[in-house]
């Protein structure tokens, strides 16, 4: 069946008609059709016939439309995506991204620049920047196109993406690892629960968790997770998912969100080094620290670059494994290091908010207004009793009220591995990399809120999003490392580089427009050559 349609070249601004002829492809079992050039349209309607040239030959002179586009002369945007052609080449994720996924690697590429240069369009505008800017796929991708892309994508895809790109971490560095919540509109998914929602929103939402290299500054690791699950049961999965990907000796840095005893005994006996931050108010934390507090706050001890007081102690991390094969257990000892810390002003703020507390919640017994969000705090500072005469009586625990300042001011951070409390501090404090990671996807790739239609195209939606991370990652490190913050925001640098153009000539060499001085040190500052 045939038919004469009309389309725009938007580059050019000429219309062109074209005659369709509709085929079924036995081989994908969908309707396909193929186009024939006819001519140029004129203002008035009528069709000029072309000369010929652009025709395939053979088969009537019949041709595909994405290859009629490729012939067209153009002229587009280009500055921008080179920038991101040449770090994915530089990083070894566009070789990656080729093995893995074949021909749909394009598409992904493609969709990834949209959401790092578009960062507030929804993917229905793709064809618009589509048509103004060079991108891998050179094509437009549809609303519907781009949700089959994420169908598609599927978890060995994921896997093997992960295996090959994880190879590019940076020797002994270690990985941070922590979690988000991302609320969602979509109703029916599995894993899109109530939970703790670290935003303060109210709707339900996916827990995700990344892991980052703490000095490279680059995500190797996600997963997707029910909303309704705490951080410390996610561990265990992490570390079985680190040896199916053949990263058996990754060293991982964790807030005090991951801190159990069990989770500690699992990092032991799998022989992984960590550094994890933990409450100061358990037991074993405490009783290593009674053996040098008297003598924690001396000026030796003082780090002046942190104005903290620290101090290292090396102690043993018991634990019990149970050994189901022989239907036994067994006590296992490993050294283990507390990095201590403190600080006189935090102490000093604690102190002061603890008192106004204490004041407040007298007195709410005293009114005999008691709340009951309060009831542990009550039973634990107070002794209140009630006499006829007298009436309410509340009398404040000195004893635990001065055990709960001693310990102000404090925080600790457990090791297996030998460094001094400056370096562990140093380490720890670098895995905000990934706090600016859920920065960048809620943020600068519209992850915030989800809506989703189903379970496939949550997974490659996320994963799409993920290599836009790495990306992003990169291009913040460099403009950190290289003080570009000084003079551009990261979306006025990539406007800057927008600009440039290029032009394409069917037989000709790629030819690019202008590039000014500033903007070729932009290129060198993020380790790229300009476009020549």
């Amino acid at each position: 069946m045939a038919a004469i349609i009309h389309q725009k070249d938007k580059r050019s601004g000429i219309t062109y008609a074209y005659e369709s002829i509709s085929y079924w492809d036995k081989e994908k079992k969908q309707s396909r059709a193929k186009r024939k050039l006819i001519g140029r349209v004129t203002d008035s309607g009528e069709i000029i016939p072309t000369d010929g040239r652009g025709h395939r030959r053979g088969k009537a002179g019949l041709v595909a439309e994405e290859e009629m586009l490729k012939v067209l002369p153009s002229r587009s945007f280009y500055g921008a995506t080179y920038l991101l052609d040449a770090i994915g080449e530089k990083l070894g994720l566009t070789q990656d991204l080729k093995y893995c996924f074949g021909k749909r690697y394009t598409q992904i590429l493609s969709i990834v620049y949209y959401l790092i240069l578009e960062s507030d369009a929804p993917l229905f505008r793709f064809e618009k920047w589509g048509m103004l800017h060079r991108h891998p796929h050179n094509r437009d991708i549809s609303s519907q196109r781009s949700s089959e892309l994420f169908a598609s994508i599927t978890e060995a895809d994921k896997n093997e993406f992960l295996k090959r790109w994880g190879k590019h971490k940076a020797d002994r560095e270690f990985w941070a690892y922590d979690t988000t919540s991302i609320s969602s509109y979509s109703e029916g998914l599995r894993q899109i629960q109530y939970g703790y929602n670290k935003e303060n929103d109210l709707l339900a939402q996916l827990n995700l968790a990344i892991v980052y290299g703490e000095s490279s500054n680059l995500p190797f690791y996600y997963r997707k997770l029910a909303g309704n699950i705490p951080d410390t049961k996610t561990l265990t999965h992490l570390l079985a998912d680190l040896d199916q990907l053949g990263f058996p000796k990754v060293k991982l840095v964790m807030d005090r969100g991951f801190y159990s005893k069990e989770n500690l005994s699992a990092l032991f006996e799998s022989h992984r080094k960590f550094l994890v931050s933990s409450k100061m108010s358990l037991s074993f934390v405490q009783k290593e620290l009674e053996r040098i507090y008297d003598t924690f706050r001396s000026y030796e001890h003082y780090m002046p670059e942190y104005e903290l007081y620290t101090r290292t102690v090396q102690s043993i991390w018991e634990y019990t494994l149970y050994r189901p094969y022989k239907k036994e257990s067994i006590t296992k000892k490993r050294r283990i290091y507390l990095h201590y810390y403190f600080n006189i002003e935090k102490a000093a703020e604690d102190e002061k908010a603890f008192d106004k507390r204490l004041i407040e919640r007298r007195e709410e017994l005293i009114e005999d207004k008691p709340i009951k969000a309060h009831k542990a705090f009550y039973e634990k500072y107070f002794i209140v009793t009630r006499t006829p005469k007298r009436g309410i009586s509340v009398e404040i625990k000195t004893d635990a009220v001065a055990k709960a300042k001693k310990y102000f001011g404090f925080f600790v951070l457990l090791s297996n591995e030998t460094m001094d409390a400056q370096k562990a501090l140093e380490i720890y404090r670098n895995k905000d990399v990934v706090e600016k990671a859920f920065g960048n996807l809620k943020e600068r790739l519209n992850m915030r809120r989800l809506l989703v239609s189903s379970e496939q195209s949550l997974d490659g939606k996320l994963f799409v999003a993920f290599i836009a991370l790495i990306y992003l990652s990169y291009i913040k490190k460099q403009m950190q490392v290289k003080k570009l913050y000084k003079k551009y925001t990261l979306l006025s640098l990539l406007d800057k580089l927008d600009v440039i153009e290029c032009f394409e000539y069917p037989g000709k060499r790629l030819r690019v427009g202008e590039v000014l001085e500033k903007q070729k040190e932009i290129y060198r500052a993020l380790g790229v050559e300009a476009p020549s």
